[in-house]
């Protein structure tokens, strides 16, 4: 913050580069696939930030191993990153059935998907989770939400839905770059959908919650009733 009362957006910025970089140092490394996949996600599609990177990845999965799920809803997959390394968490037996909207995306990820080592734990399908996830006729342990912020709250209404008593679902970028606090965004939809997710789920008393300032934010949420 500079005399003025003014914070310093790029000192921040490279002050959370330097921390990602020391934790990605102390942590277990990133595998030859994945770091290869998260590359190719960033040189060819618009939006490579969005992937889950290492360090989410190795959060992801180590939850799983900590959750032992046997179904895991995925509602947006992008590139598959954070598909893959929760399915490296799953027992024999797990499954992850990861959901993407743009269809754009679909042949990009199922290359990465169908190559990895885990694809026989993967179910990847194109379309919208709200209406197909329900279709599926399973309960599932664990949901991982990740797309369209604008209807957080419709997707964690059909989640809690298919989801058992004791499941948790985890819920990305609740945190937003900050913009959650930033008067300058109380218009962009995105961020009214994040506020508006994060105010339902605070007064959800169906389950416990709680929000880690891991990258864009991490919303770890128990069903509870």
């Amino acid at each position: 913050m500079n005399r003025h009362g003014e914070i310093n957006v790029p000192a921040l910025q490279s002050v959370e580069e330097d921390i990602n970089n020391y934790i990605a140092k102390h942590i277990d490394p990133e595998s030859e696939y994945l770091f290869r996949l998260y590359r190719a996600t960033n040189i060819h599609t618009v939006h490579g930030r969005m992937a889950s990177g290492h360090i989410q990845g190795q959060l992801l999965k180590m939850l799983v191993g900590m959750i032992k799920p046997k179904n895991i809803l995925e509602v947006g997959t992008f590139s598959g990153y954070s598909a893959i390394s929760m399915a490296k968490g799953l027992d024999n037996d797990g499954k992850v059935y990861t959901f993407e909207i743009n269809d754009e995306m679909e042949d990009f990820t199922r290359k990465w998907i169908d190559g990895s080592d885990v694809a026989d734990k993967i179910v990847f399908s194109i379309g919208d989770a709200n209406t197909l996830a329900p279709k599926l006729g399973i309960d599932f342990d664990m949901a991982f939400i990740d797309g369209d912020k604008r209807t957080y709250i419709e997707t964690y209404e059909m989640a809690m839905t298919i989801l058992r008593k004791g499941g948790y679902i985890l819920a990305d970028n609740t945190l937003w770059d900050g913009h959650v606090i930033d008067p300058a965004y109380d218009r962009d939809r995105q961020t009214i959908g994040i506020r508006n997710f994060n105010d339902h789920v605070a007064a959800d008393d169906r389950v416990e919650k709680v929000i880690l300032p891991i990258r864009d934010g991490l919303s770890l949420i128990k069903k509870i009733k």
